[in-house]
């Protein structure tokens, strides 16, 4: 039996947790989800991470990740969730409400930490860029393994709009999009990530990612491969698991760009990078 950790996936719609097993890179229970409170405002989200906490009756760290920047355990950003969480101590919250050690990262970096580990990046060199597709669209870019944080490439504008509003999965739902019409939108945004990024790989992750192949062998004009996430809808769960297992923080390095725990630059799978 591997080492297991607890991860949390707080989503705009739901809240997923399960025990996962690190070097599988799997869920070692079956996962619980809860709806998102809604307004998603902070208190009655961190009760019910520790709704999930006594539902495994965990007693270790727990890793839970965050729809929008992440800093230190400060949360920055609040795209698709209540203004309250702009500034807010996230990780001293968490850990107040659970009683437990918190790392508190963001959802697609988190997302894209496990893909690289354990799933559709696995070995992958150069650029790799890793789309979560749901409420918004979340990102995590890795350059020869070593992540990026924070890129939140879904609030890019093309023609004045915001590519999430445009091509999310939530957005394919509420506007009854047929698969070829919302390929045509996504197809757009993964072009003129392309045009900024050239990648070598795009990593199509979230719970429609279930559905690929209704839509990704739809897309048009992207020179990158395009595949779906291996882990799925549980790739978030499995990332913040693994970030948890380094701490309740990241470590900073003077003179480094990147700000991030240990995981984070062992993303393409057996050894640490220098």
């Amino acid at each position: 039996m591997g080492t297991r950790l607890l991860g949390i996936d707080i989503g705009g719609s739901g809240i997923k947790g399960a025990p996962v097993d690190l070097e599988r890179g799997v869920l070692a229970a079956e996962r619980l989800r809860i709806e998102t409170p809604q307004p998603a405002e902070p208190e009655p989200v961190a009760r019910v991470l520790a709704e999930i906490v006594g539902h495994f009756g965990w007693t270790g760290p727990v890793g839970v990740t965050f729809p929008g920047v992440v800093t230190d355990g400060v949360t920055l950003s609040a795209a698709n969730v209540s203004r309250k969480w702009l500034g807010l101590q996230a990780r001293d919250l968490f850990a107040a409400a659970t009683g437990r050690d918190v790392t508190v990262v963001n959802d697609a970096d988190a997302a894209g930490i496990a893909e690289m580990r354990h799933g559709a990046g696995r070995g992958a060199d150069g650029t790799v860029v890793v789309l979560t597709l749901g409420t918004g669209i979340g990102s995590a870019l890795f350059t020869n393994g070593v992540l990026v944080p924070n890129t939140e490439f879904g609030h890019l504008e093309i023609n004045g709009k915001e590519a999430e509003s445009r091509a999310s999965a939530r957005v394919r739902d509420e506007e009854g999009l047929s698969w070829e019409k919302w390929a045509h939108r996504l197809s757009r945004y993964l072009r003129h990530l392309e045009a900024l990024l050239s990648p070598s790989l795009i990593v199509l992750g979230g719970g429609v990612s279930k559905k690929s192949g209704k839509f990704v062998p739809l897309l048009k004009g992207v020179r990158a491969p395009v595949v779906p996430a291996a882990l799925v809808n549980d790739a978030g769960i499995v990332g913040a698991a693994m970030a948890a297992a380094d701490g309740a923080a990241a470590v900073r390095r003077r003179g480094r760009l990147i700000d991030q725990p240990a995981a984070f630059h062992t993303a393409r799978g057996d050894h640490a990078a220098p």
